[in-house]
């Protein structure tokens, strides 16, 4: 979860405008994410909530002598399902930006050319999306057909998948 800005609100406003300003322009955007998943199954906690009338605390029992995790990231582009791929288990920017150079290409493998040269990438706003290396080479490798932080077209709080 991310906190909305004061200025947020006009942001997503033209985002959505620019995105509605194409009928199909959805069906070019390689909608991508990462999950990092584990033997006790707590999968992303900083996105988990509980709600409850009495007690606030939650508590996730785990009975694992071994504790492991896995990286998994996917996408969909139109009705095309993408990846799975397993990630280093720390995700930095240079091990994303490494995905994203030597990985990915082969993952587009079975997408058409054409499809290809009007595709849109999209990330969230997590921090190893938002290096000054990955922003450079989405720029080089996706000119102006970029969604996320710093990007051509922003990804604001809650718009991300």
């Amino acid at each position: 979860m991310q906190h909305f800005r004061f200025g947020d609100f006009t942001e997503r406003l033209e985002f959505w405008k620019w995105l509605n300003g194409s009928r199909q322009l959805h069906r070019y955007i390689l909608f991508t994410d990462e999950e990092q998943l584990n033997r006790d199954g707590v999968n992303n906690t900083h996105n988990s909530h509980m709600w409850a009338d009495e007690n606030p605390h939650a508590i996730v029992e785990s009975n694992c002598q071994l504790r492991f995790s896995v990286n998994v990231w996917c996408a969909v582009l139109d009705c095309q399902l993408i990846g799975l791929f397993i990630l280093e288990v720390r995700l930095t920017g240079e091990a994303y930006l490494r995905f994203l150079q030597e990985e990915l290409p082969r993952l587009l493998d079975d997408v058409p050319l054409n499809k290809r040269g009007r595709m849109y990438f999209q990330h969230e706003g997590a921090p190893p999306h938002s290096s000054r290396e990955i922003r450079k080479f989405l720029n080089y490798r996706f000119p102006g057909q970029w969604i996320g932080r710093g990007g051509p077209h922003n990804c604001q709080p809650g718009l991300q998948t």
